[in-house]
């Protein structure tokens, strides 16, 4: 007898055996059914092998119930504990599945099903199948004789025997079977209808690619035809009816519940086609009116029952069309569209449970696999299986994946259909949601042989093999390469001359016979090079003429590709990453600035591999002045020095200006970037923090090779201008103010000379011609402008505001803020300026009148001569001279109370002047909107043009390529400028109404 407190032997035996719940436990075996084997060791063992042992123990103690008599309990018991081929089969579907469990126990002779252990058992078969299916007279008996046959699936596949491919493949094996069945009884019922009829059951999905679920609809069509003499409409409606019938046979719940819904859906028309069609109807239907998904469904066309010839004679009709399938217009789009569709209509809730449907699951692997075969499957009959697992394997084989990412697919595309599998096994219910209960997550995980950490380890390795797939499938089914392939006509991707000039000229090259001669460079050959390039001139053909200028394009991707062809990594980068060749196409073509700044260092073509979450992400200033003062260092002198920083700007420039690309062309991998003001903001800040990153290398550099490691003035730089207000362009000066302080004890003369020196010498050498382009410093908004010094004392600059500034200096004072040099003497500047800038009591009238003066005589002496007023995006009506100007007067004029107020940038100090209640919502928007276009306008000019300019191009190309910029598509830059005109002239509505009223 156990003491009171302490626990048994058997209860401690049973935790350790994976028993949660032992106390329970302890009481089934005190059952008098297992009296006879309460003490064997062999059942411990065999039921803590189980998946769930409490389980296994109650489905066992329900089954011997179950018998008629002593003596079969007897016999059930003997041959569980000396036959362990039936002990590990019969415990193992008890401990995974509730439902089988519940089905042994209403058909307690059927575990003798379990006990045969011969070769042929191992694999079985369709025959074997309709012989275990072959005594079934009516539906319940159908049902019960399925349930036994899914037992022997089930109990093989929980015991290892088979694996999850040969489980899926027995299950479809099994369908085929039970369909076979429910017809001959459909048929029976009607012998009139049968003898009317030839019908042919053709499987699609999972059950026609001999991969099913445990619990799956079951997806058919059904073909028809009369038999010779036989009225066709009278025939196709026998057959219609034989066809209802099958379908409700398999489908509806009798006593021993239902096998599995039939699904016709498939068929043309959906829900609203007839359920049976002959087969040229079927034709018919396919070459005129199907959709993309239709063809790519047809991939899984399998006939499995009814009249075989007619079975035959149909997928032979339509497998030629599947593989015409890709010559569709859009045809991957189409696909792409479907999937996106799939994961859009997911509950929310649901999203990170789902096997099937959600981002990495298992319809990202079939869909990958689907599209990867109807593009290359035209021209290689290799790929023409159904079967997901062996069309990857296909596909690795004949070179179309990498056997690397194919290997991986398969691993996690097994694993997940294990875990699919075991989680319909419980309790046979078509789902495909991962349990959240602590329970069924740990029978699952133990199930797949995770014995350790059940839960940890299952949800572990799950979200591994997901977020394979997802990497794989973005990488595979994504791939923008397969949609130019998709489009070719067959033979084109040979890339012959006449093929590659027609396709040129149809898609809008203006010089064919020198874009061929690019192409002849570049493809011509048998080098894995010219193989290669082969591969992707077709794809990158039609993203350069997806441009304005695809001439441009082409001749800068031979361009790049003489430079880089012979680097190992560059043409792979482009066959492996779809996002690298989609985001250079869009570079190359995309106007003169990007491709320039990219030949001085093709190298940097490195930077477009993985897009704006990696490559192309904009860094901080810190991590690009770290840079810089690094390449310093090492440098040997200060011309070198600075061409280092130099170069580190020109990759910089050419990394901003590719993200803006992308971003406002969009690519398959990421869309249009929706808000056009972050676009702005984000170069504005990229190229600022660039320049002062720059200035801060250069500044180092000079010093050094003068000076050592000390000046002997203390010396800041304060931006200014749209320096200082973070919104510099690709084309901008870097407008700056030069501050010094002598150190203690340094003589002042000299301490001036030095500072004077390392301006000229600053400027001197970022001008030097070079490789790299150039930065120009402009310091003429320093006291007395270019009369003044170039560089004052900090005493100097706050005498000269104390007697002698002018309301325009004020003005320009709001752009000031430090961005390199000495940090304290930077912050002491801006402390001096403050009150200039946010003046208490604001501007009096007389300086209101004098800044709306100074704005009316620039507006009517800085104008260009003969350019359109409506269309000078910086000095024209509503462009950024009257934004900046109206946001500037209210910081001058409130900057002082209004906090929000006090900044240097424009787009801020727009809304903090918004929340203040000193501009309405409304107008504050249609100036934000303004000033966002007007700066793109000046961006897009300057990436197209590759020289800064503020009106918009009169070459049609480049206006057209502006247009892209701006998101207009070809053949509508008038819209363009429409558009503009009208922001513009809501704009200006508003300056009117606040700055010169």
């Amino acid at each position: 007898m156990t003491a009171p407190g302490r626990r048994s032997s058997t209860f401690t035996r049973l935790l350790r055996h994976g028993f949660t719940d032992p106390s329970a436990a302890e009481r089934l075996l005190d059952a008098v059914e297992l009296a006879p084997v309460r003490d064997d060791p062999v059942l411990l063992e065999a039921l803590g092998a189980t998946a769930d042992p409490d389980l296994a123990l109650h489905g066992l103690v329900r089954l011997l119930e179950a018998q008629p008599d002593p003596t079969a309990r007897r016999e059930l018991l003997d041959t569980l504990i000396a036959a362990k081929p039936l002990r590990d089969r019969l415990l193992g579907v008890l401990g995974a599945s509730e439902a089988l469990a519940d089905h042994l126990a209403r058909h307690a002779g059927d575990w003798r099903a379990l006990v045969t252990y011969e070769p042929r058992d191992l694999h079985r078969g369709v025959e074997d199948f309709e012989r275990g299916l072959a005594e079934a007279d009516d539906p319940v008996s159908l049902r019960v004789a399925y349930r036994r046959c899914l037992l022997s699936i089930a109990a093989r596949d929980v015991c290892g025997t088979i694996d999850v491919a040969e489980t899926a493949a027995e299950l479809a094996d099994l369908a085929t079977a039970t369909l076979r069945a429910a017809l001959a009884l459909a048929e029976a019922a009607a012998p009139e209808d049968a003898a009317l009829c030839r019908l042919a059951v053709i499987a699609m999905g999972k059950g026609g690619g001999h991969e099913l679920n445990y619990v799956s609809d079951v997806d058919v069509i059904f073909v028809g035809e009369a038999v010779e003499g036989a009225d066709e409409p009278r025939a196709l409606r026998a057959a219609t009816a034989i066809a209802s019938h099958l379908m409700r046979i398999c489908s509806e719940t009798t006593v021993e519940g239902s096998i599995w819904p039939v699904d016709a859906n498939l068929r043309p028309e959906g829900r609203n086609g007839p359920l049976v069609r002959t087969l040229s109807s079927h034709l018919a239907y396919y070459q005129r009116w199907a959709k993309t998904w239709e063809f790519q469904a047809l991939l899984k066309a399998r006939p499995v029952a009814g009249d075989p010839g007619l079975g035959a004679e149909y997928v032979a009709a339509l497998q030629p069309l599947v593989w015409q399938a890709a010559d569709r217009e859009n045809f991957v789009p189409d696909v792409q569209k479907m999937r996106r569709r799939v994961v859009e209509n997911i509950p929310a809730a649901e999203v990170d449970r789902q096997l099937k449907l959600g981002p990495g699951g298992l319809r990202d692997v079939e869909f990958a696999v689907q599209l990867l075969q109807l593009v290359h499957g035209r021209a290689d009959t290799s790929l023409h299986s159904g079967t997901t697992l062996d069309a990857l394997e296909a596909l690795a084989a004949g070179g179309y994946v990498g056997r690397a990412d194919a290997a991986q697919l398969d691993e996690a595309y097994r694993f997940l259909r294990s875990m699919e599998h075991r989680i319909q096994l419980h309790r046979l219910r078509r789902t495909h949601l991962v349990p959240e209960d602590e329970a069924d997550l740990r029978r699952l995980g133990r199930s797949l042989g995770l014995r350790t950490d059940p839960v940890a380890g299952l949800l572990r390795v799950w979200k591994r093999h997901a977020s394979v797939v997802r990497r794989l499938h973005e990488k595979l089914f994504y791939r923008p390469l397969l949609d130019a392939v998709a489009q070719l006509a067959p033979g084109e991707a040979r890339l012959s001359a006449e093929a590659a000039r027609e396709r040129m000229v149809a898609l809008g090259y203006a010089d064919p016979a020198a874009a061929l001669r690019h192409l002849e460079a570049l493809a011509s050959g048998v080098t894995r090079k010219a193989a290669i390039q082969r591969t992707l001139l077709p794809v990158l053909l039609g993203w350069f003429a997806d441009s304005a200028d695809p001439d441009a394009g082409l001749l800068n991707f031979r361009k790049v590709s003489d430079a880089l062809g012979k680097t190992p990594w560059y043409l792979r980068l482009l066959r492996d990453e779809g996002a690298a060749a989609e985001n250079l196409a869009r570079v190359l073509s995309a106007g003169r600035l990007a491709p320039d700044l990219l030949m001085r260092a093709p190298e940097a073509v490195a930077l477009l591999g993985d897009g704006n979450a990696g490559g192309l992400a904009p860094r901080g200033r810190a991590q690009l002045e770290q840079e810089t003062l690094a390449a310093v260092r090492r440098a040997d002198g200060a011309v070198r020095a600075v061409a280092a920083v130099r170069g580190v700007r020109r990759r910089e420039l050419f990394r901003t200006a590719a993200a803006d690309i992308v971003g406002s062309y969009g690519t398959e991998a990421q869309p249009v970037e929706a808000d056009q003001g972050a676009l702005v903001d984000r170069v504005g800040a990229a190229v600022s923090d660039l320049t002062a990153a720059t200035l801060a290398g250069t500044l180092r550099a000079v010093v050094r090779e003068g000076w050592g490691d000390t000046l002997p003035t203390r010396f800041a730089i304060i931006g200014m201008g749209r320096f200082g207000g973070h919104e510099l362009g690709y084309g901008s000066d870097a407008d700056v103010l030069f501050v010094h302080e002598p150190r203690d004890g340094a003589d002042e003369r000299e301490a001036a000379d030095a500072a004077n020196k390392v301006v000229s010498e600053m400027r001197r050498l970022l001008q030097v011609p070079s490789a790299d382009p150039p930065l120009l410093i402009d310091a003429d908004l320093r006291p007395e402008g270019k009369s003044g010094p170039l560089v004052r004392t900090l005493k100097s600059y706050e005498a000269y505001y104390r007697r002698w500034s002018l309301v325009w200096e004020r003005h320009a004072l709001l752009r000031a803020e430090f961005v390199a040099g000495d940090e304290d003497l930077g912050r002491r500047f801006i402390e001096l300026v403050d009150p200039l800038r946010y003046p208490a009591g604001g501007l009096d009238d007389d300086a209101v009148r004098e800044i709306r003066r100074l704005k009316a005589r620039m507006e009517s002496e800085r104008l260009p001569r003969g350019a359109d007023p409506k269309l000078h995006a910086k000095l024209g009506p509503g462009g950024l001279s009257d934004v900046e100007w109206t946001v500037q007067l209210m910081q001058l004029r409130h900057g002082h109370e209004e906090a929000g107020l006090r900044t240097t940038r424009t787009r801020a100090a727009l809304a903090a002047a918004c929340e203040a209640g000193l501009i309405s919502a409304e107008n504050a928007t249609t100036l934000d909107e303004a000033w966002v276009l007007a700066t793109r306008v000046r961006n897009a000019v300057m990436l197209v043009r590759g020289r800064a300019g503020d009106t918009f191009p009169t070459d049609p190309r480049e206006l057209a390529a502006v247009g892209r910029y701006l998101g207009h598509g070809p053949g509508h830059a008038g819209d363009m400028l429409d558009e503009y005109r009208r922001t513009a002239r809501r704009a200006r509505a508003v300056v009117d109404e606040l700055f010169y009223a």
